[in-house]
């Protein structure tokens, strides 16, 4: 049996020229790196970083009493946060009659703006009280 060695060089990636070697590789002398003439400079960056500013927004104020408001009790859907939110709601509902809570599932996650929930509790909602998971 005939092994062409092109073929099978080609197989495993090399190329037949680069085991040959190249004379114009061999001719040429290593050339030594010479030292620079002053002191070596090095450029570092900070690996703080330059973050902007941030502006502070407060939370809303505590409200005075919970009696006759609306809570919002609104999940992201983390799984159980729903049940939680209900024993929330048959709490207030025993000890709080007057309070009002309304159950939403948020659209989307954690992080995403839900436009349609938010401008219905700007409307409605005196309070909130959000469960998300981990």
């Amino acid at each position: 049996m005939k092994i062409n060695r092109r073929k099978l060089l080609s197989l495993i990636g090399v190329s037949p020229a680069i085991l040959a070697g190249s004379s114009a590789t061999l001719a040429e002398p290593a050339k030594k790196a010479r030292p620079a003439a002053g002191p070596a400079k090095i450029g570092a960056l900070n690996p703080k970083g330059m973050p902007p500013a941030i502006q502070l927004i407060p939370m809303a104020p505590r409200l005075s009493t919970l009696d006759g408001k609306t809570i919002y009790l609104v999940s992201d859907g983390f799984a159980g946060a729903d049940r939680f939110l209900n024993q929330i709601a048959i709490w207030f509902s025993k000890n709080m009659p007057s309070v009002k809570t309304v159950y939403r599932l948020k659209a989307g996650s954690y992080f995403d703006d839900d436009p349609k929930l938010t401008a219905e509790m700007k409307v409605h909602a005196n309070a909130m009280i959000m469960a998300y998971g981990h």
